[in-house]
């Protein structure tokens, strides 16, 4: 080594860069590419050259200089992940992605959700950009066309549930999702481009049509017959991109049985605090009936907004610091078509773009509340937002990589229930209902992690199942078990149902990412006995950047 040689974590922004110069979905998230108009390419030579990067960045890693903690966990991070994404991509699961939820077809949608739509100017970009749609579906049709090559298909089930996403693309107002995002273009913009922004539209959505078409007419005949549960193998590979670790899959499922069993006995005391003498059923139907509501979609987002507002400035400066670029979130309703699960998506890396939540509706016009409030700390306040905000906050400190497009599902997703955890132990869970609505919550990602691991692998439901014990998890097995376990609606229990089939082990995430976030603040509150400050570690916990469930624990435990 010599001292010309990078430290790691100018390699790692180096990356960064150099990705987001390949990737427009990664220089439109964070915001780096003013007036970029590319859409993604999702061909195989799409891939082909960020797997290029990524191994000519192993290369250049070997030699690159750590000159601290910060570095050391960088470099941890960077070869796992790009270590995990070769695999994952040699194994050509590019060419088999069709999913539900951020799969190709939605991320290319969501590129206009996340572009500045401000000036005349912006719009004018949104029109190229939108034009060139119909390239981004080319691209992704040519990797689904080699998978088919190759013999390598999505499950039919994924595959006619995008048709029918696709479908509602189309039947949005004027014409199709697209048409519908053109007319939003404010009084200002030029005729010119109003009519480039309407012929861009009638591309994007004879394209999206096409792609619908090709997938129902061609795709899904030949992949019949392609079973739903993936085999050990792909699943370990999932696993290990979502979570950053080479999990025991006999552990986590056997963990989270009796996770499920534990926080099964929990609902039924929490149902008698609801409604006296009832199961955990009856009781959220009362609420659903009977409990505190919000009518209208706009009522609703209104109504989560100020439940972020009203945690931003409660929590800060108690239980966390919060920097002031950090204080801004806008809660979103999401377009037609959306994956049933809400969701949330991260500022802008100069944070002209605020944090966001986004509400699927569902076609539904009343939200009863028990079930949206630690959803809404989840996604939003503490959970989400405080955690990816302030890793943009702190990018220029840690790095870009660490703070963005190193992230993985455990570490974040884990910290969201552990955010929803906090809240019911700060007592914020006051509103009828709220804290069954948690409990449902846990409960439901603790069955996450029992039927995806069930589903792929193919287990068998442990003997004290009060149903189907012993038989062979299957798709309809685990749609009847999880509806008996959720007081969450059919139409998303359907859709959590595909969602984990077309992304093996992303659904176990949650709750083992929770499970180490929960044991590493154990340990460091032994370590340090009465001198433990709640404050100061989450400060502390939500400055390191990204990491593996490998490092998670043990890191936290230093704080």
């Amino acid at each position: 080594m010599t001292t010309t040689d990078p430290t790691v974590r100018s390699l790692a922004d180096d990356y960064v860069r150099r990705l987001a110069d390949l990737d427009t979905r990664v220089a439109t998230s964070l915001g780096t590419h003013p007036g970029d108009d590319r859409v993604p390419d999702l061909s195989p030579a799409g891939q082909e050259a960020v797997d290029e990067l990524a191994r000519t960045t192993l290369a250049a890693l070997a030699s690159a200089r750590v000159t601290d903690d910060d570095d050391r966990r960088c470099a941890r991070l960077l070869r796992e992940r790009l270590e995990a994404q070769l695999a994952v991509s040699e194994a050509g699961e590019h060419l088999r992605t069709v999913r539900n939820i951020f799969g190709p077809p939605a991320q290319v949608r969501q590129l206009f959700e996340l572009m500045p739509t401000t000036t005349p100017d912006d719009w004018a970009v949104v029109a190229r950009r939108m034009a060139r749609v119909p390239e981004a579906y080319r691209g992704y049709s040519a990797s689904l066309t080699e998978g088919s090559r190759r013999g390598l298909h999505a499950a039919p089930r994924q595959v006619q549930t995008v048709v029918g996403q696709l479908d509602e693309w189309l039947a949005g107002e004027g014409g199709s999702w697209f048409h519908s995002f053109a007319a939003m273009a404010p009084d200002g913009v030029a005729e010119a481009v109003r009519h480039d922004l309407a012929r861009a539209a009638d591309a994007a959505a004879a394209a999206t049509r096409d792609l619908r078409d090709h997938l129902a007419g061609t795709y899904l005949p030949a992949a019949a017959g392609t079973p739903d549960a993936v085999g050990p193998d792909r699943y370990r590979l999932g696993a290990r991109l979502s979570t950053g670790a080479d999990l025991d899959l006999t552990e986590a499922y056997e963990w989270a049985w009796a996770e499920h069993r534990r926080l099964d006995d929990e609902l039924r005391r929490e149902a008698e605090t609801v409604l006296p003498g009832a199961d955990v059923r009856t009781a959220m139907r009362h609420l659903d009936e009977n409990g505190p509501a919000v009518d209208d979609v706009d009522e609703v987002r209104a109504w989560l907004q100020q439940m972020m507002d009203t945690a931003i400035t409660e929590l800060d400066g108690t239980h966390f610091d919060i920097a002031p670029p950090v204080r801004a979130v806008e809660a979103m309703i999401a377009p037609p078509g959306s994956a049933a699960a809400p969701y949330y998506t991260r500022p802008s890396l100069d944070f002209a773009r605020p944090g966001r939540t986004w509400l699927p509706t569902l076609g539904e016009t009343r939200f009863p509340l028990w079930q949206l409030i630690s959803t809404w700390y989840h996604e939003g306040v503490p959970g989400h937002h405080l955690q990816l905000a302030q890793w943009t906050h702190l990018a220029d400190r840690l790095s870009t990589y660490q703070t963005s497009v190193g992230a993985m599902s455990g570490n974040i997703e884990g910290w969201a229930l552990y955010a929803e955890r906090l809240m019911d132990e700060l007592g914020y869970l006051t509103l009828p209902g709220a804290r069954l609505g948690y409990l449902d919550a846990q409960q439901m990602r603790a069955v996450r992690v029992v039927i995806d691991i069930g589903m792929h692998l193919q287990l068998r439901v442990p003997a004290d199942s009060p149903l189907h014990a012993g038989e062979t998890w299957t798709p309809e097995i685990a749609r009847e078990f999880f509806g008996a376990h959720s007081g969450r609606p059919g139409p998303f229990l359907d859709s959590e149902i595909v969602r984990y089939l077309g992304w093996p082990g992303q659904a176990i995430s949650y709750k083992l990412g929770e499970r180490a976030w929960l044991a590493g603040r154990d340990a460091a509150r032994a370590a340090r006995g009465s001198e433990f400050d709640l404050k100061a570690w989450h400060a502390a916990a939500l400055s390191q950047g990204s990491l593996g469930l490998d490092d998670l624990t043990d890191e936290l435990a230093k704080l």
